[in-house]
């Protein structure tokens, strides 16, 4: 009989030897990464490191020429997006595409229908979800017609009314000013407190010091640091590839 309490401390998801490579490009090299059940787990690097290449191949959008993806202890290595989303895992991208002509509402339902198909019980969901979100006001209004920080707001709740175990986000706070972070901070957290695993890909170390327990550091594709904000933020490899002095010393200070 298997230990359970071994069983039971097994990560939600698990990453291993993770490789990619376009043409003679080695866009990601032997990649490992956890994501502990409740846990906000960050990913950083600098442009062109390989953070949305990983993305790609742990939510199935991209094959991985090598390695695996273990979710809930299942190999789901190369599984298309539409069954990872079944099984709970769910990614939002960077730049935000709500479907034109749609509302906000009807847009947040496209997630719903995953898994409550009835019409009516789906958009319940969806307005519930998005009235959680910040976007009460805005439900009936044309997705498109949204500022930034809106569409930022509908793409969490496109993927969180599909009712997901784990949340992949794609730089959720690319373009907001201060004031918005924090928001989409708060909202972030609330929304692993609500018992969603998140992994993150993030610029905003800001964020990243306020969110994450545990951070990986790409650069050029393999995984050069991990560890705590604290712990990233004094190292040298990182600091020289990527934070620079200054932003190194805010996150040691906290």
């Amino acid at each position: 009989m298997p230990d359970l309490a071994t069983f039971d401390a097994r990560p939600l998801l698990e990453v291993r030897g993770l490789c990619r490579s376009f043409g003679g490009l080695r866009a990601v090299h032997q990649v490992d990464l956890d994501v502990p059940a409740g846990g906000i787990i960050g990913l950083v690097g600098p442009n062109g490191a390989g953070k949305t290449t990983c993305f790609a191949m742990i939510a199935g959008f991209l094959a991985a020429d090598a390695g695996s993806v273990v979710f809930e202890g299942a190999d789901i290595t190369g599984e298309p997006p539409h069954r990872t989303a079944l099984r709970g895992m769910v990614r939002t991208f960077q730049i935000t595409q709500p479907f034109a002509g749609l509302s906000v509402v009807q847009n947040v339902m496209v997630g719903a229908y995953l898994r409550h198909p009835a019409r009516a019980d789906a958009e319940a969901h969806a307005r519930d979800v998005a009235t959680r979100l910040g976007l009460g006001a805005f439900l009936d209004r044309p997705a498109d017609s949204l500022t930034v920080a809106m569409r930022k707001r509908l793409e969490l709740a496109r993927a969180l009314a599909t009712g997901p175990k784990l949340l992949l986000l794609d730089e959720v706070m690319a373009g907001l000013n201060p004031a918005e972070i924090l928001e989409i901070v708060g909202l972030v957290r609330g929304i692993r407190d609500q018992g969603v695993s998140i992994l993150m890909i993030e610029h905003v170390m800001q964020a990243v010091m306020a969110l994450a327990e545990t951070v990986h550091v790409l650069n050029q594709g393999s995984v050069i640091a991990r560890g705590t904000p604290r712990e990233i933020a004094a190292d040298k490899a990182v600091v020289e590839a990527y934070l620079g002095r200054g932003a190194a010393a805010r996150m040691a200070r906290g």
